[in-house]
């Protein structure tokens, strides 16, 4: 009889050899990657299945990245059985539409019913519609029937994200036959932390802790050591409304329930963070106005998301010469103006750029509601304040050495106090008048509080100069 393999903390084996995946910098070291890459070209499957096989399913993700796309492929057919189908959810999605595509619909059927159903969907969600039902039919009823209504449910919902493999027992059964019906049957998911509690109707009645399973009994009835599930989450909720569930209550996991309140599913807290990470991606990327843009992703696919935000700038920007143009005249007097336009305008964007992001995250996370929005525009319309006035007698005083000009030291200082306060208003209002009306803060509120302060920034401070020393 061979020894049992034990196993250390991180789940990879005791005995692994180090194998310097990484290098100092974090990424696949340079010389692994060309190991791999040898044993790839030479098609030596022994050696891919010894140094891939034993990887863990977010280090082959990061070594999927790193390799050129036909080596990709190439590892993923010449390791055969062999290759973990989980690591394609540690991906950019066109990688793994890439690596998908490259493959036969009955490698991946096969391959799929060896993974949670939360990755099965994961994974076939992205795949076209055609080869999506022909990879479904091939699998077996009970699979195929959960992850068709995973996928039925609608993208980015606790549905989507939820793992249909569970533990349910009815509320009449005891300790003891519940801990026997763990002991023997072989389709329980591969860890869980909760037995729910449900009807005949499969409705769900309560959930029980597995430790208060352990210090129970065996002749206590489920029903009394079970709790009401307070939390359980409508398959249909946003999987970021989810998240912050989770958040609120520091939940492990958490039933997921239809419309008529039976478990469907449970959403765990590994789902939760991965979505975390990616809706917090996903506000950082659209204040940038770049979309769901991916590193993988073509120029082409790039481009088209980036060019429709760069045209609303365009159209800003445009509003921001206008007001320019209305003051040629005084442009032309006082060439100093034109020197110092861009510094108000800067340091009102900047400004109000860092208003605006910390009111959108604090949207984003539920921190400001109508109770307080008050008492936080009060608050950074002061800090607008006094930050005007540190950077008015800076640039002030810069400007009148300058130009020798103590007079002009003196507007561009007002209108930096001027343009600070209209960043602070804008940062705040704007991100709460789009959440407001339904639009998204994240992807709308840059571009047009940069307007605000450009187009407020230039009207000040050109029309003080003007109206100060008599331009026309």
């Amino acid at each position: 009889m061979s020894e049992p393999e034990t196993q250390g903390i991180d789940g990879t084996p005791a005995d692994a050899p180090e194998r310097g995946i990484y290098g100092e910098d974090g990424v696949i070291a340079a010389p692994f990657l060309a190991h791999i890459g040898a044993a790839i070209a030479d098609r030596d499957t022994l050696t891919l299945k010894k140094d891939v096989g034993t990887l863990h399913q977010s280090e082959v993700g990061d070594l999927l990245e790193a390799l050129m796309p036909e080596q990709r492929r190439a590892l993923v057919q010449l390791m055969g059985e062999e290759f973990d189908f989980t690591a394609l959810t540690e991906v950019d999605e066109a990688i793994r539409l890439d690596i998908v595509g490259s493959l036969p619909n009955v490698q991946i059927a096969k391959a799929l019913q060896h993974l949670d159903s939360d990755d099965a969907v994961y994974i076939l969600e992205d795949i076209e519609q055609e080869d999506q039902d022909e990879i479904l039919a091939q699998l077996p009823f009970t699979e195929r029937v959960r992850l068709r209504r995973s996928l039925g449910y609608p993208e980015e919902t606790a549905g989507r994200r939820m793992q249909t493999e569970f533990v349910a027992v009815p509320p009449f059964w005891t300790v003891g036959q519940t801990i026997d019906y763990m002991r023997d049957e072989q389709n329980l998911p591969d860890s869980f932390s909760q037995i729910f509690v449900i009807d005949p109707t499969f409705r769900l009645v309560g959930a029980v802790d597995l430790d208060r399973i352990l210090r129970t009994r065996r002749s206590v009835k489920i029903e009394d050591v079970m709790r009401e599930t307070r939390h359980a989450i409508p398959a249909t909720m946003d999987q970021e409304e989810a998240a912050k569930i989770f958040e609120q209550y520091d939940l492990l996991s958490a039933a997921v329930v239809d419309e008529n309140e039976r478990l469907v599913g449970v959403l765990t807290i590994d789902d939760v963070v991965d979505v975390i990470t990616q809706e917090a991606e996903e506000d950082l990327m659209r204040m940038g106005g770049v979309g769901d843009e991916e590193l993988s992703d073509t120029v082409l696919a790039i481009s088209r998301s980036r060019v429709p935000w760069l045209m609303v700038n365009l159209v800003t920007a445009l509003m921001s010469a206008s007001v320019i143009g209305l003051f040629d005249a005084s442009i032309e007097q006082m060439v100093a103006l034109a020197v110092l336009m861009p510094i108000v305008a800067s340091s009102g964007g900047n400004a109000g750029t860092q208003t605006m992001t910390v009111t959108v995250r604090a949207l984003a996370t539920r921190d400001l509601d109508i109770y307080n929005s008050g008492r936080i525009i009060r608050r950074e319309i002061l800090v607008g304040l006094l930050n005007g006035v540190t950077l008015a007698l800076i640039v002030g005083t810069v400007a009148a050495i300058w130009f020798h000009n103590v007079q002009l030291g003196g507007i561009i200082g007002a209108a930096m106090i001027f343009n600070m306060l209209a960043a602070a208003v804008a940062g705040n209002l704007i991100p709460l008048l789009l959440n407001k009306a339904g639009a998204d803060p994240a992807i709308s509120s840059s571009v047009f509080v940069t307007m605000v302060t450009d187009v407020f920034g230039f009207f000040a401070f050109l029309g003080l100069a003007t109206w100060w020393f008599g331009l026309v």
